[in-house]
C-alpha cells in the first residue's frame, strides 16, 4: 500500500519485508495454538536471532545489525501484526534490555551479554514494576545494600515480561539515599525466583512473571551505570520503549483491519457481502483512519530519534504516539470484532485475540493516564500530580 511506503528508503522496506515474510510464514500459522497453550514455541527466539531481529540497532562488534529507529519500528509493527506476544518478547529483550546495556554498559558488560542476546541464545527481562509500585517508578522499594565488593538485593517485582525465560534481569533497586541503581542480575543467581502468572486476558503466549529476590548477591561489576542514576536510565529506556509499544499497537490494529476487510468481503447476509453495507464500511473506515494516524505519529517520533534527538527530547512525542496508538488499537480491534459479529467472539477467528491483546497496551510502559500527564505537563509546564 502506497501510504505505508511513503518516505521509506529501500533498506527500510527490506527490513519490513523480511519481518513480514517471517511473520506470515512462522508466526501467523501458530498464533491460535500458542494463545491456547499460553506459550509460544521457544524455538521462535532462536529464529529471531538468526534473522538479526534481536540484534537490530546493536553494535556490530557484538553481533548486532546496523539499523535506524524507523527500521526497528517497521519490524516491530510487523511483529505486532502477527502476534503481540512475540512482539513483546522482542520489545523487552532487545528494546528495554539489550539497547540499555549498549547505551550504559561497560565494555565487559557488553561483551558478556550482547552477543548472546543478539543471537537469541539468551533473553532479558526489565524488572522495574513492583506489587505496590506501578506508574510511580520513583517509589521502588526493592533495596540493594553494599556488602564488601558486592551488592545484596532484596525485593519483589511483578508483571515482568520474559521473567521465567530470561537469562538476565535488568533490576532497579533503591540504594540508600542515592535513589535507584540498575543491576544486571543473572537469573540463575541464588535467591532469584521467577513464578509465571497464568490466566491473563491477553498476551497469553508471552511469559509474564512475578520475581522474588531474597539475598541475591551480585558483584559491583553487575551495576549498570552510576550508583543512584537508575531512575534516569529507566525513564530514558521507557521513552524509547514507548515507540516500540506504539509500533506494536499499529501492527495489531492493521492486522485487525486486514482480517475484518477479508471477512466483510466473504461473509454474505441478505444475499450480498456485508462489505456492501454502509454501517460495516463505516466501522472499517473509522478503523483505517485510526491506523493511519497512529502510524504517522509513531513514524514521526522514530524519525526524531534517527535525526539525533535524545530520549529526553522526544519523550513527549513518544507519549503522544504511545497514547494514541494504544487507544486506537483498542478502538480498531473492537470495531473489527463488530464486523465479525458472533464469529468474532470465538478464537477460530483472529479478531478476538487482537482485542484481548490490545487492551494491555494502554496499561504497560505507562498507562494512558500517565501519558496524558506527561503531555499535559509539557504543554503547561505544570505538574498535575502536585
Amino acid at each position: 500500500m502506497l501510504t505505508r511506503d511513503f518516505g521509506l528508503t529501500e533498506t527500510q522496506r527490506d527490513f519490513r519485508s523480511l519481518a513480514a515474510e517471517f511473520v506470515d510464514n512462522e508466526i501467523v500459522p501458530h498464533v491460535r495454538d500458542w494463545d491456547r497453550a499460553e506459550r509460544v514455541d521457544p524455538g521462535i527466539v532462536k529464529r529471531l536471532g538468526e534473522l538479526g531481529i534481536l540484534g537490530l540497532m546493536l553494535p556490530e562488534e557484538y553481533g548486532g545489525v546496523e539499523a535506524d529507529m524507523l527500521s526497528y519500528t517497521l519490524v516491530t509493527e510487523e511483529l505486532g501484526r502477527g502476534d503481540s506476544s512475540v512482539r513483546g518478547i522482542v520489545s523487552v529483550s532487545l528494546g528495554l534490555v539489550s539497547k540499555t546495556i549498549a547505551t550504559h554498559g561497560t565494555e565487559e558488560q557488553k561483551a558478556e551479554w550482547l552477543p548472546r542476546l543478539a543471537a537469541g541464545e539468551a533473553l532479558g527481562c526489565f524488572a522495574l514494576t513492583e506489587p505496590g509500585t506501578g506508574s510511580d517508578a520513583g517509589s521502588v522499594s526493592t533495596r540493594a545494600r553494599r556488602d564488601g565488593g558486592d551488592w545484596v538485593i532484596d525485593g519483589a517485582k511483578i508483571f515482568i515480561t520474559n521473567g521465567t525465560v530470561a537469562d538476565v534481569a535488568l533490576v532497579f533497586a533503591r540504594t540508600g539515599e542515592k535513589g535507584l541503581t540498575a543491576f544486571l542480575v543473572p537469573t540463575d543467581t541464588p535467591g532469584f525466583t521467577a513464578t509465571e502468572i497464568h490466566g491473563k486476558l491477553g498476551l497469553r503466549g508471552q511469559a509474564t512473571a512475578e520475581l522474588t529476590l531474597e539475598g541475591v548477591r551480585v558483584p559491583d561489576t553487575a551495576r549498570l551505570g552510576e550508583e543512584g542514576r537508575g531512575l534516569g536510565i529507566a525513564l530514558g529506556t521507557l521513552s524509547r520503549g514507548r515507540i516500540s509499544v506504539a509500533a506494536g499497537a499499529v501492527g495489531l490494529a492493521q492486522g485487525a483491519v486486514d482480517a475484518a476487510v477479508r471477512y466483510a468481503k466473504e461473509r454474505t447476509q441478505f444475499g450480498k457481502p456485508i462489505a456492501s453495507f454502509q454501517l460495516v464500511q463505516e466501522l472499517l473506515a473509522d478503523s483505517e483512519v485510526d491506523v493511519r494516524t497512529a502510524r504517522l505519529l509513531t513514524h514521526q517520533v522514530a524519525r526524531m530519534a534517527d535525526a539525533g534527538a535524545s530520549p529526553k527530547e522526544y519523550a513527549t512525542d513518544a507519549s503522544v504516539a504511545k497514547y494514541h496508538a494504544s487507544e486506537a488499537a483498542v478502538r480498531v480491534s473492537n470495531n473489527c470484532l463488530q464486523v465479525f459479529g458472533g464469529y468474532g467472539y470465538i478464537d477460530e477467528y483472529p479478531v478476538g485475540k487482537y482485542l484481548r491483546d490490545a487492551r494491555v497496551l494502554t496499561l504497560y510502559e505507562g498507562t494512558s493516564q500517565v501519558q496524558k500527564l506527561i503531555i499535559g505537563r509539557a504543554l503547561t509546564g505544570v505538574d498535575a500530580m502536585n
